[in-house]
């Protein structure tokens, strides 16, 4: 297995951000979506978020789209891994 620092480095989120991973892969449905989402909520605009799922996160995508966040997913063997970050401009306009 990758480690999500390597994962991470595969998308466009930013380097240099602290990142926070959520893993919600033993979790069923709605809990994923729910929980990533409170995350969110509680971050700081520079934290990257990491969701670990177990599954592709279809219904999370249009939410994050509509609250202004940019996400990548990476699938790999054993897991799927979606890398949720504030928009740079949007991240230095919240510190």
């Amino acid at each position: 297995m990758q480690s999500s620092a390597s994962v991470v480095d595969r998308t466009d989120a930013p380097d240099e951000r602290p990142r926070e991973v959520i893993d919600v892969r033993s979790l069923g449905p709605p809990e994923p979506l729910k929980n990533t989402l409170e995350m969110l909520v509680e971050l700081e605009d520079e934290t990257v978020l990491v969701q670990r799922n177990d599954r592709v996160p279809q219904f999370l995508f249009p939410k994050l789209d509509d609250r202004g966040y940019d996400h990548e997913t990476v699938e790999l063997e054993d897991e799927v891994v979606t890398v949720i970050w504030v928009p740079a401009a949007d991240a230095d306009a919240g510190a």
